[in-house]
């Protein structure tokens, strides 16, 4: 499988998971993921691939500084519900990150339910942004948005996406339209992976957000 080249500069996010730990799936549970990770998950590379692979990383990294993240360790609220719009693809994302997960997730190991990953996701939250990341540990928050506007597409796609999306465009214009496309991820990911134009963090409040 080839990848475009910059999916290889894109920021990468190390979190340590204590199940991966445990179950000896990798040494002391260290775990790597890069934006080609999320992009196998999704199948395609995309602005809401993209924004969601940055807001959490970057909603992380707000929220444990320099230390490792925990995989597990987070819960995350979504503003919509898991069917509207592109929450669908943003949460199994989410998921990938994080490990936190809805209904269907892990349900844990022994009659404590350790490593238990379910419920942690929940959708339809009333939220500011798209999304919000607490630490189970600390109880800490940050709400997370995203302004795509902020890396718009490159002016020549207006002249080749209509055709691309109806199905009329020859092969010259599918390519250009792919070359294009991916252009304005490449942007979002390489030249504004930590733009706070793009990318909006906000302290949250999260005390009571959750029942425990």
């Amino acid at each position: 499988m080839t990848f475009p080249s910059f999916f290889a500069r894109a920021p990468r996010l190390q979190v340590r998971d204590p199940l991966a730990a445990f179950l000896g799936a990798s040494e002391d549970g260290i775990l790597d993921y890069g934006y080609e990770d999320a992009v196998r998950l999704a199948g395609h590379s995309c602005p809401a691939v993209a924004g969601a692979y940055l807001m959490v990383i970057n909603g992380l990294s707000y929220l444990y500084d320099e230390e490792l993240p925990e995989r597990g360790g987070v819960e995350v609220l979504m503003r919509d519900e898991c069917d509207q719009g592109t929450t669908g693809v943003l949460a199994s994302i989410v998921t990938l990150l994080t490990g936190a997960a809805a209904g269907a997730g892990f349900h844990g190991i022994g009659p404590a339910h350790r490593f238990a990953r379910r419920d942690l996701l929940r959708f339809g939250a009333d939220i500011e942004g798209v999304m919000a990341l607490r630490r189970r540990d600390t109880g800490r928050g940050v709400v997370v948005d995203i302004d795509t506007g902020a890396v718009p597409h490159a002016e020549a796609m207006a002249a080749v996406m209509p055709q691309a999306v109806s199905g009329a465009a020859d092969e010259a214009g599918l390519s250009s339209f792919a070359a294009l496309w991916q252009d304005r991820v490449r942007r979002m990911l390489i030249e504004h992976a930590d733009d706070p134009k793009l990318i909006h963090l906000y302290e949250w409040d999260s005390a009571d957000a959750f029942v425990a």
